[in-house]
């Protein structure tokens, strides 16, 4: 019954794209009383059989004879071999300019490897517009998604359901599920192990305090619990400072201050070592060291987190490197995969942390009497 109803609604769409010529998936939903997402599985379906070409948006019938579709060639390739249907990874970042520049490189490096188009829609870190996003780009002909939303690491329920509702393979691109059953694919960043890293290497070089200065970003609360999870599994004394800062406008007095307020805590409470998130944040922060003629690592011990200009610095920073370009790669991996497959929903779910590497500069100093 199931399957006479699918064939049905396939003739009762292509009857009307007859009718027009095109139709948007918006319109062929309303004609035919289903959601979009039914609509696009079915243009998939019937783009698969040569009935029509999928296109922004929408579809229009097959011109007879074309035996193309966005390009790519339909029958046997050269050699025999058949050719793969257009692939496009529509992409959803929220900056072109921090952190992600380098996740969306990966993504691109494998899609053209594996002749895949890649759209992206940038969000704002200021501004939730994911319902909108993940409709224009559904709506576009995104084959999949990868998706990191504009806020937090925890993925909001009504976002997961918005993506469900494209009836598009996704992956999570540093974000996870506020629901931990979900069965969602993601590819993450294990900051917290990236954090534990920076605050066992400070103990190695015999530190015993150790405080976090972090700058309001949606990693400072995975940082805050790596730092914890150190403080508590490394037997560190527990009274180091913890300060975020709340993503004051760099260069601001007010950011400044609270630079100043975490070095008077420190050295008021015998504190020679931290992890300071960002790299601007741990690069400013020895500027107001130098202001006191304090140094880096003498007085105080710096391990950058983001290792973006860390190696910069007047003292290059030791800086914790989390693997971006690694994420972009295997994120599209997981979608190329699920997308490439003769039955998708026979792909189990993969869920993937990556963990941060740890780069040894001059900020933090070496053992004493080493």
């Amino acid at each position: 019954m199931t399957d006479m109803l699918v064939a049905q609604r396939h003739e009762r769409l292509l009857s009307e794209l007859r009718a027009s010529g095109g139709l948007k998936v918006v319109e062929l939903a309303a004609r035919l009383g289903v959601s979009r997402a039914t609509v696009r599985r079915d243009l998939l379906d019937l783009e698969e059989e040569g009935a029509l070409s999928r296109v922004r948006g929408g579809a229009m019938l097959a011109t007879p004879g074309s035996g193309a579709v966005h390009g790519t060639a339909r029958g046997p390739a050269a050699g025999g071999h058949p050719a793969r249907a257009a692939r496009t990874l529509g992409l959803i970042v929220p900056s072109a300019t921090y952190y992600y520049p380098r996740v969306v490189a990966g993504v691109q490096e494998v899609a053209a490897a594996h002749d895949a188009r890649v759209v992206i829609s940038l969000t704002d870190y200021t501004h939730e517009s994911d319902a909108q996003r993940i409709e224009e780009l559904a709506s576009s002909g995104a084959s999949g998604l990868l998706v990191a939303s504009p806020g937090g690491h925890d993925l909001p329920d009504k976002t997961l359901d918005e993506l469900e509702s494209t009836g598009l393979p996704y992956v999570l691109l540093e974000r996870q599920p506020h629901d931990p059953f979900a069965s969602c694919e993601f590819v993450a960043t294990d900051h917290r192990q990236g954090a534990f890293a920076a605050v066992r290497h400070l103990v190695g070089l015999g530190h015993r305090k150790v405080g976090l200065f972090t700058n309001g970003s949606p990693t400072a609360a995975l940082l805050r619990a790596g730092h914890e999870a150190a403080v508590d599994r490394l037997g560190l004394q527990g009274d180091a400072p913890v300060l975020d800062s709340g993503r004051p406008t760099l260069g601001s007095g007010e950011a400044a201050a609270q630079y100043d307020q975490f070095i008077d805590e420190c050295l008021a409470g015998g504190v020679r070592a931290a992890l300071v998130h960002s790299d601007h944040d741990a690069i400013e922060m020895m500027r107001r060291m130098r202001l006191r003629r304090l140094q880096a690592p003498e007085d105080l011990a710096l391990i950058a987190y983001d290792d973006e200009i860390a190696s910069l610095a007047d003292v290059p920073l030791t800086a914790v490197a989390p693997p971006k370009h690694e994420i972009g790669q295997q994120a599209a991996r997981l979608l190329l995969d699920r997308l490439d497959a003769p039955d998708p929903q026979a792909v189990p779910v993969r869920q993937l942390f990556v963990q941060p590497r740890l780069t040894i500069r001059s900020s933090c100093g070496t053992r004493a009497g080493a």
